[in-house]
């Protein structure tokens, strides 16, 4: 043992230069590979707003703001004078969202309102007391959303994704109009995805009964809200309500709380470090934020945004025809006038 030990002794003193020079590199390599993690971490956070326009006297209504972007919107718009209306499905924790962004923002007219998606009536009931209780809306932002669930069915018989993520804020929009066109210059700020480029709307089977997959589902639901934003604005020029709609990125929340544990557990071993580099729910919430505040597209309306600047949505999305075929369908879906 001791001879072992002497030669290894032996090798290191003969072999210091070597040996000092692969520790170099080895820190060399961990410090540019740390510079470089950073810098993509940095990259994935996106841009940030920077505008500092105030809210107060202004009434906010923002939908699934319990949790997620959603509650990073709220307390953004609450640290700067906003009323906020949390309308939220789980009762219990917008509740304590809305006692966390009250103490966080120093602003108590925090409150919460109950709104299920899933359900036209629970729409119809909001709307009706937001048109009887409140003054006035300043800015509607239609955040809340389901993403790649099963097969499921809203409480009228729609495809789950299309009906939370298209009709249920379709419905909401347009049941609050005549406060929003009161309040002018008001805003509608639509949360879409990234995933709209690879959507289609399935006129021909919009509940996707035929061939249901969940992926499908929701890039539909998504290309449906950057078509609706485009149809609604063309209908409200003139009124002073302008709309947004947007890609807020790639974000930890609970959105894929179904997508996860349908991974085989190699992927979730590969996705759980990639998890750590994307954007944080208040990174995610920075475009939203932007285009229900910043101060300079005040003018602009039915565009598209991603990392808080103007982005030119995919072909489909640009398509007037299919906008208001898509506008016209829903209105009979929910049944709109």
């Amino acid at each position: 043992m001791q001879n072992y030990a002497e030669e290894i002794r032996h090798f290191m003193e003969s072999h210091v230069s070597g040996i000092l020079a692969a520790l170099i590199a080895a820190g060399v390599f961990s410090f540019v590979s740390g510079v470089v993690v950073l810098a993509f971490r940095r990259w994935m956070a996106g841009r940030a707003c920077r505008s500092k326009a105030r809210l107060d006297g202004k009434t906010v209504l923002i939908t699934g703001a319990n949790t997620g972007i959603g509650k990073e919107t709220a307390l953004d718009l609450a640290c700067r004078g906003a009323r906020v209306i949390l309308a939220c499905r789980d009762m219990t924790k917008a509740h304590s969202a809305a006692e966390e962004i009250r103490q966080c923002s120093g602003n108590g007219n925090v409150v919460v309102k109950k709104l299920d998606l899933a359900s036209l009536q629970s729409v119809r009931d909001l709307a009706k007391d937001i048109q009887e209780n409140e003054e006035r809306l300043d800015i509607l932002i239609n955040n809340a959303g389901i993403m790649r669930c099963p097969k499921w069915q809203t409480e009228d018989g729609f495809e789950m994704q299309f009906g939370v993520n298209h009709l249920g804020h379709f419905l909401l929009t347009n049941c609050l109009l005549d406060l929003l066109k009161k309040s002018s210059p008001s805003r509608v700020v639509i949360v879409s995805s990234l995933a709209h480029e690879r959507g289609r709307i399935h006129f021909e089977d919009i509940n996707l009964d035929k061939d249901y997959n969940h992926s499908e589902s929701y890039r539909q639901s998504k290309l449906a809200n950057v078509l609706f934003c485009r149809e609604l604005a063309t209908r409200l020029q003139g009124t002073g309500v302008t709309v947004y709609s947007l890609h807020p990125g790639v974000i930890r929340t609970e959105l894929v709380r179904h997508l996860f544990p349908s991974f085989a557990l190699w992927k979730r071993i590969i996705v759980m470090p990639v998890m750590m580099m994307i954007k944080t729910p208040k990174e995610g919430a920075q475009t939203t934020i932007y285009c229900a505040v910043e101060e300079s597209l005040a003018n602009d309306s039915g565009l598209y945004y991603s990392n808080c600047a103007v982005k030119e949505p995919a072909a489909q999305a640009r398509d007037d025809a299919a906008a208001k075929k898509l506008w016209d369908l829903s209105a009979s879906m929910v049944g709109l006038a």
